[in-house]
């Protein structure tokens, strides 16, 4: 995963000072890094009767559709408040300094259907909190939460309590 690690491009004090981006498209522009990185998101997945594959808005959208083709299930997408054309449920999480909320189409995820949740990267936790607060009001069952990148410096993973995590990159530190 070393090679991988040296795909992601670090920008520091962005968006705000003191903060370290970690771009992923560095990663994704590059056809056998892309590959590898899917082939390693799926490892623990690909058996497990994955029904539908829910990616975070928004770069959550990009590997999670394409994890959703590989295990040949539907995907859905969680939005920011507002982007979703039908009837939808909605889920509030605390910020740093505030709160925001994310929202799932009311038909998008049947009673008892196995779940994916995936995002891009897992820092606090908190959306992808959201994301799973959502899945099962509308009772969906959690098989596991995928991320490509965790900040574990962050504590994200012990957020997300009981559920299953994966993680293809770590960063240990800032």
């Amino acid at each position: 995963m070393h090679d991988l690690l040296s795909r992601i491009r670090s920008i520091p004090d962005f968006p705000k000072k003191g903060i370290v981006f970690r771009d992923i498209t560095t990663l994704l522009k590059d056809a056998d890094s892309l590959k590898l990185a899917v082939h390693e998101l799926l490892r623990n997945y690909r058996d497990r009767g994955i029904k539908k594959v829910v990616g975070i808005e928004s770069r959550g959208f990009i590997l999670g559709g394409v994890i959703a083709h590989e295990l040949q299930a539907g995907f859905v997408p969680v939005r920011k408040p507002g982007k979703l054309p039908a009837p939808a449920v909605r889920e509030e999480y605390v910020l740093e300094y505030g709160t925001d909320a994310v929202e799932m189409h009311k038909d998008a995820i049947v009673q008892g259907e196995r779940v994916l949740i995936h995002d891009d990267l897992l820092a606090t936790g908190g959306t992808a909190l959201a994301a799973i607060k959502l899945v099962e009001k509308l009772g969906g069952q959690i098989e596991g939460i995928s991320f490509l990148i965790e900040l574990s410096f962050l504590g994200g993973r012990a957020t997300l309590g009981k559920h299953e995590v994966s993680s293809v990159l770590k960063y240990d530190k800032e």
